[in-house]
């Protein structure tokens, strides 16, 4: 038994919550999709993980900027604006018509002028928001525990960021699928992506993927998957990074997804979870590397004596 502080996540215990937030996460993406400037590979759509929650970060609108936050830990969302105002919703159970109603007259008050495709994206059979009276779960206490858990994969995988010195993404929560990522790239155009994903539109996922990348994530599962896990996949493919051999020894690659998994409960039962993980993202990011041919030498780097320098040296 492991005596760590990393919490315990059952899907089947939470994923009625899940499927209900998912949604509400992708309400509260299109709205920063449709007011942010296009960022390379959809950076612009993201959300990120914060003391609280999650939020949008500053978006930019016809009077300043304003900002939406999921609150996990009092259990609100909460938008505010650079004018000064501000609007509270309780996270509670309630349809997903319901909460996008709310949403929308509250983004009203506060003269945040959007409009957004209500059809989510990336799930089989979806239903628009506004018609949805299925998905009405929201348990907080699950929610909380999965948010702690995503503390906990942010602080990896940051420290992982600091690794490389080429062109990487953000720590940040992609609600499409409801995943956390972070990704490298090698500098290298890609061949066109010729995958599809349910309502995102082939020129999306064709530029998403017009460079070489190692990525890696942290997902919650579904019905056909019912584990969260952690993931790592390269593009383009090749039949050689399927047949590396990565750590730990519970990692394995799943020919149907086309990546390396790794089981949260692995990480979470083990002594030592932040070593656990880094010990995947790093190989795996070495399969990616070694069998693509990236340039290693250009594109790594150990900052530690720089950490020493500036008296800065991690303690923890």
């Amino acid at each position: 038994m492991s005596n760590n502080n990393w919490p315990v996540i059952g899907y089947d215990d939470w994923k009625d919550t899940l499927n209900t937030v998912h949604l509400w996460t992708q309400m509260v993406g299109k709205i920063r999709l449709r007011k942010m400037p296009w960022l390379n590979h959809s950076w612009h759509v993201t959300l990120y993980v914060t003391p609280s929650g999650l939020s949008t970060g500053s978006v930019p609108y016809q009077h300043g900027i304003f900002q939406i936050d999921f609150d996990f830990v009092q259990h609100q969302l909460i938008i505010t604006t650079s004018k000064g105002k501000k609007e509270i919703q309780a996270l509670q159970p309630g349809t997903v018509a319901i909460f996008y109603k709310s949403l929308f007259e509250k983004l009203a008050a506060l003269e945040i002028d959007v409009n957004i495709t209500t059809m989510p994206c990336e799930l089989s059979d979806p239903i628009k928001f506004e018609e949805d009276e299925i998905h009405k779960s929201y348990d907080a206490q699950s929610m909380q525990r999965y948010w702690q858990a995503m503390i906990k994969v942010h602080n990896v995988f940051t420290r992982f960021s600091s690794r490389f010195t080429g062109k990487s993404s953000p720590v940040h929560f992609f609600w499409g699928a409801f995943d956390m990522a972070v990704t490298r790239f090698s500098g290298k155009d890609a061949p066109q992506h010729q995958g599809v994903a349910p309502n995102i539109p082939a020129v999306v996922m064709q530029e998403a993927y017009s460079k070489e990348v190692s990525s890696c994530g942290f997902w919650p599962g579904n019905e056909q998957y019912p584990h969260a896990a952690f993931y790592a996949y390269c593009y383009p493919g090749n039949p050689a990074y399927g047949e590396s051999k990565v750590k730990p020894e519970s990692a394995f690659f799943s020919q149907e997804m086309g990546e390396f998994l790794l089981p949260y409960e692995v990480v979470q039962q083990s002594d030592n979870p932040e070593e656990v993980l880094l010990s995947f993202l790093q190989s795996t990011y070495e399969a990616a590397a070694n069998t693509g041919n990236w340039d290693r030498k250009t594109l790594e780097c150990n900052l530690s004596e720089l950490e020493f320098a500036y008296g800065c040296h991690r303690k923890d």
